[in-house]
């Protein structure tokens, strides 16, 4: 997949919702994790068995105005809002940093202030911020990670899908002379 990505949570505060989200962040990839406002602690997020925080850089930040965000990477908010575009409608950016509301709350105003892109999961209702992270970097992955169009015909395969990756031995550099 190209460019990168980071995944965020404004105002968390269930240890489990935080260690999910980190959790599936980390399964799909994330470049790095970051929360901003947080009222847990990372030690609580006991649901996070990947230990997402020892493999992937966590940026803390207290407050919108702090979160410092690499050049070129553009916010993405995840919120249902009058203006957002629908998930299935966006067109992901090569170097996005995708930020979920709290639990019962919305992203708050600072934060959809700051966000270039504001998209929203077209369900009836709100659900888990693990659960819309999942959603959302699934998505991310489809639209990015060099899949074809699906095929036709229910349950076939494409010709036009490549075969998987093998690995094979390392490379290894000459030394210079």
């Amino acid at each position: 997949m190209r460019g990168y990505f980071a995944v965020g949570v404004d105002g968390v505060s269930k240890a489990m919702n935080l260690g999910n989200l980190l959790r599936i962040a980390h399964a799909f990839g994330a470049s790095f994790l970051f929360t901003i406002n947080a009222r847990v602690r990372m030690a609580d997020a006991q649901s996070d068995t990947s230990r997402a925080s020892g493999h992937v850089p966590l940026f803390k930040y207290d407050a919108a105005s702090d979160l410092r965000l690499p050049q070129g990477c553009s916010l993405v908010g995840v919120e249902i809002t009058e203006d957002a575009v629908e998930l299935p409608r966006f067109r992901h950016p090569t170097r996005a940093a995708y930020v979920f509301g709290s639990e019962r709350l919305s992203l708050s105003q600072p934060v959809l202030e700051r966000c270039e892109h504001v998209v929203k999961i077209p369900m009836k209702f709100s659900i888990n911020v693990g659960m819309a992270g999942a959603i959302v970097l699934y998505d991310r992955m489809l639209a990015l990670g060099g899949y074809p169009a699906r095929p036709v015909r229910p349950g076939g395969i494409g010709d036009d899908i490549p075969p998987p990756h093998k690995w094979g031995e390392p490379l290894m550099r000459m030394p210079k002379r």
